[in-house]
């Protein structure tokens, strides 16, 4: 690698909803740094520890065997209050005052708009790391997080479908996903489900409801049905009450799978993109590359401004829909 920066230290945090895999490249970032006689500082908590001073030193041994754990080591905050210019300002002079010469951001986009701001306002060095379970990071074939998730969801409605056919029932299940399909769209396409409903289509209850009446096979008494919670009808719950109105000779139910599907220990997947992504995320900051997000995309690093990371979301392949459309029947 051409070194072209001279860090002295450099800093690493977890911001917004946790995703497994993020302890993974936490990992790689402070093994990376160090191998190459960087010091490293994790901030605990996010933003809200840069403005607080939340700095703990990083050695090879204060990231041993987290690479099999779900969750962040490092703690994770929502914090509105980076927003503001007075905040901004504060937690960047934290950083000069406790020697960090760049930044590494493990998160989602609203991580990266933080992360955005620090580049374009201050010049800090700072390189993203696309962390969430919702793979809806533009720029990244898949984010940290999502296998794990699209799994945990998997092997959790396999055994929904147990119950499900041996009472002859039809289940709407949620799925997170507020602004994002993609956990609905491939666990659906991995379980079976009859229907999947997402937020980036509008759902048509009528249409649903004449499917299940009219178009699936005949002799199918029970069913699962993944719901984003996004979804311009609501969640499951509401969504499974609609249906009944019109179909009260179905017997339904409606679960919410919820933040199980953050937790967990993280798939080989996650394991290995996580430790690659935080590898190249440090060797990007010495190779001079700054207000980016390092990603994967065709079997490739890339990087990706935070300018588009931020402003674009994934969208979910439509070929999803029709094999499951045609495979449910």
């Amino acid at each position: 690698m051409e070194q072209k920066a001279d860090f002295k230290k450099i800093g690493v945090l977890t911001s917004g909803g946790d995703a497994p895999g993020m302890n993974a490249a936490i990992r790689a970032v402070v093994r990376t740094a160090i191998h190459y006689g960087i010091d490293v500082v994790g901030i605990r908590s996010g933003y809200l520890g840069l403005i607080n001073r939340m700095f703990i030193p990083m050695e090879p041994h204060t990231v041993s065997k987290i690479i099999s754990q779900g969750g962040t080591m490092l703690k994770s905050a929502r914090c509105l209050e980076f927003k503001l210019p007075e905040c901004q300002q504060t937690a960047y002079n934290n950083l000069k005052e406790e020697g960090i010469d760049a930044l590494v951001v493990i998160g989602g986009d609203g991580s990266f708009r933080g992360a955005r701001e620090l580049y374009n306002r201050f010049g800090l060095p700072v390189v993203g790391i696309p962390g969430t379970i919702d793979n809806d990071i533009y720029g990244t074939d898949m984010t940290i997080g999502y296998d794990t998730a699209t799994n945990t969801a998997m092997e959790a409605i396999d055994k929904i479908r147990d119950t499900a056919e041996s009472h002859n029932l039809l289940f709407f299940v949620e799925v997170m996903g507020r602004h994002s399909g993609f956990i609905a769209a491939q666990t659906g396409l991995a379980t079976g489900a009859e229907s999947i409903l997402v937020p980036e289509e509008p759902i048509d209850i009528n249409r649903l409801c004449h499917y299940l009446q009219h178009e699936r096979r005949k002799n199918k008494t029970s069913g699962i049905i993944l719901v984003a919670e996004g979804g311009s009808e609501g969640g499951a719950q509401e969504v499974a009450e609609k249906v009944k109105k019109i179909l009260p000779e179905y017997d339904i139910r409606s679960t919410n799978l919820g933040h199980i599907q953050r937790g967990g220990s993280p798939t080989a997947m996650d394991r290995v993109l996580a430790s690659m992504l935080g590898n190249r995320a440090v060797e990007a900051l010495l190779g001079g590359i700054s207000g980016q997000m390092v990603g994967y995309a065709s079997g490739k690093i890339v990087y990706v401004p935070f300018d588009e990371a931020c402003s674009k979301h994934n969208s979910i392949p439509h070929h999803l829909y029709e094999i499951s459309n045609i495979i449910s029947r």
